[in-house]
């Protein structure tokens, strides 16, 4: 079997790079990014060593759209083509409405949601090419669940959710099927990108990783479009 070709942005560390790691295990080719090049080709050196697949690693700040697009040409350089995005690159800043600075606003939907646009606007003439692929968003499940602080973060994943629904509709046809992946609460030391030993009832990097490989391994008639995953046990509120 020809090995699938996955870019995954935002995957030198977190849910991303757990992604990288789950794909390169199944013997896939995989393109780890992150806004530092020399960070996502140490990522990638580190991840293929274990084989059986292959990664390499290009820098790209999802902000930006040309190197969105340069993300997805280097890709189809070196793999000769993109069978699955995987858009994983996420910012969150979180303070009340009135106390937001304005950089902060713009950087989350730039990121969150911008970055999704201009990926997937890039990668979807080759999809199509390859007689169609995935493209998988990973969103949260603070795109259906508002919280105090969450204003801008909340804006970009509710959106992000009515972006990846819309994509769907619109590429279904053409053979790409789009899912968006909402996560609750993952032990990422969402920030710090270091997990805190003491959330061990909450998602890991790797759980949501299983979601992804279970998804690839759907037959070609089934779409999930959307998954909700959350912890079986969260922490009982008093």
């Amino acid at each position: 079997m020809t090995p699938t070709v996955a870019v995954i942005t935002g995957s030198t560390r977190g849910i991303g790079r757990a992604i990288a790691e789950a794909l390169v295990r199944r013997g896939d080719r995989v393109v780890v990014s992150g806004r530092k090049a020399k960070d996502a080709q140490r990522v990638a050196k580190e991840i293929t060593a274990p084989g059986p697949g292959e990664a390499r690693g290009i820098g790209c700040d999802v902000q930006k759209p040309i190197q969105c697009q340069a993300l997805i040409a280097g890709t189809v350089e070196l793999f000769g083509g993109v069978d699955v995005l995987v858009n994983n690159a996420g910012l969150g800043r979180f303070a009340r409405i009135h106390e937001m600075k304005s950089e902060d606003w713009d950087a989350q939907i730039r990121t969150n949601l911008d970055g999704v646009f201009h990926c997937s606007k890039a990668a979807v003439p080759h999809l199509i090419e390859r007689g169609g692929g995935w493209i998988i968003n990973i969103g949260s499940l603070a795109g259906r669940n508002a919280f105090s602080g969450g204003a801008a973060y909340n804006a970009s994943k509710w959106g992000l959710l009515g972006m990846s629904e819309a994509m769907m509709l619109d590429l279904r046809q053409e053979g790409i099927r789009v899912t968006c992946v909402m996560p609750g609460s993952v032990n990422t030391g969402f920030g710090s990108g270091v997990p805190d030993p003491s959330d061990g009832w909450k998602l890991t990097a790797e759980d949501i990783a299983q979601v992804v490989v279970d998804l690839l391994a759907f037959p070609p008639r089934a779409l999930p479009s959307k998954i909700e995953i959350r912890p079986s046990r969260p922490p009982q509120k008093e």
